[in-house]
């Protein structure tokens, strides 16, 4: 059975890929920073049906917790299919360039940026292990550099500073991962 860590996993786009994959067949870790809606997570999806799921406390944001995240996970398992790293904030509104505090930028880049960084590299020993790892670093197209510079866009007159520039940041550290 192949396994999948999802950080960020409690609610939202993570419980609901967390979901697909248990309807796929894999085992998933709910990764949540509380761990009590991390338990509820899993009872919700119990509830359902699926019982190849279980919680780890995993805060992205702290080096201890990431650690023992890992330890926990590699005493359950040797390999890791999949990791998704869906974890993220986006700093509160409004984000203006010149308004947004830089301990916003720092919160929010800690979350979405250093968080990833935390987590790959915790856990890309138990990748390397699996015959097709995948890691997954969740984004949107509300972060792409290339739109938010066309006019033509729909959403060109929208700018915030902050999250836009945190998973731009993430985007580039995936496109060196991947080389």
């Amino acid at each position: 059975m192949k396994k999948a860590l999802i950080t960020g996993a409690n609610k939202g786009i993570g419980f609901e890929t967390a979901k697909k994959l248990l309807e796929n067949g894999y085992f998933v870790f709910i990764g949540s920073r509380n761990p009590e809606n991390g338990r509820l997570a899993v009872q919700k999806l119990n509830e359902i049906g699926f019982e190849n799921v279980e919680a780890i406390q995993l805060d992205v944001t702290d080096i201890a917790s990431v650690k023992n995240a890992r330890r926990e996970i590699g005493n359950r398992t040797e390999v890791l299919d999949v990791l998704i790293n869906n974890a993220g904030i986006n700093g509160g509104f409004p984000q203006a360039a010149l308004e947004a505090k830089a301990e916003t930028f720092q919160k929010v880049m800690d979350t979405n940026l250093y968080g990833v960084v935390r987590v790959t590299q915790a856990f890309i020993d138990l990748l390397k292990k699996s015959e097709k790892p995948r890691i997954v670093n969740v984004s949107s197209s509300g972060c792409s550099l290339t739109l938010h510079c066309d006019p033509d866009w729909i959403y060109y007159s929208h700018k915030a500073a902050v999250y836009p520039a945190s998973k731009a940041a993430m985007n580039m550290y995936t496109i060196n991962l991947a080389y």
